[in-house]
């Protein structure tokens, strides 16, 4: 991922701002008033608002900090999302269970960490690049494997790399359970605060949006 810094947003102000996934649909309404439906997008794009966050003036200075560091819009930054950080329920522990990634052929040593949303009709598998270090679990046919033994993760991009001889076998599922952050920029050069209403309470717009790997 081009022109990343692998460093988080401030934890405390990510995890009090708005946010999330957002679709682009066309809807033509016919003749006979039915309608025509169509996905533009095939993947979700996440947004925030880190003005949300932003409850003190220390605060906004971090950030006007991260933001001049980051140059704008320039550089992308970890970011974590309360409502989606794990591959598992909100108030879970995440379980090397959790996620299907892939399934063995024997020869196969790379799987790419996702997180696949609902089940029934029309489930969503996205990728997750940006784990947590040292979050990662993994298992193969339901038996857990060890990390720096059996397998090591690249915590820049998710890629989860089996070692020598540690392939796995064919037909064996292999899942995954981990935290993850979502790899994400500014979605404007320009803040622009106001700090009368600032004082007064009114929150400052931080646009953030999700950087698609």
């Amino acid at each position: 991922m081009n022109g990343f810094h692998e460093v988080q947003f401030p934890l405390d102000i990510s995890l009090r701002s708005s946010g999330g996934p957002q679709r682009r649909t066309d809807i033509v309404t016919l003749g006979s008033n039915r309608e025509e439906r169509n996905a533009r997008w095939a993947r979700s794009r996440r947004r925030y608002d880190a003005g949300y966050g932003v409850k003190s003036l220390a605060a906004l200075s971090e950030v006007i900090a991260f933001f001049e560091e980051r140059r704008g819009m320039l550089y992308g930054f970890r970011w974590r999302d309360r409502a989606d950080f794990k591959s598992c329920a909100p108030n879970a522990t995440p379980s090397p269970l959790d996620q299907t990634i892939g399934i063995g052929d024997g020869a196969r040593v790379s799987f790419q960490i996702v997180k696949t949303y609902g089940s029934a009709f029309a489930p969503y598998a996205r990728d997750i690049a940006k784990p947590v270090a040292d979050s990662t679990r993994i298992a193969v046919a339901g038996m857990e494997k060890s990390v720096g033994v059996d397998f090591d993760v690249d915590a820049t991009t998710g890629v989860v790399a089996f070692r020598a001889g540690r392939a796995p076998a064919a037909g064996a599922i292999v899942t995954a359970g981990y935290l993850f952050d979502t790899p994400a920029r500014f979605d404007t050069d320009y803040l622009e605060i106001d700090h009368t209403a600032f004082a007064a309470g009114e929150i400052p717009k931080i646009p953030v949006i999700e950087i698609l790997p």
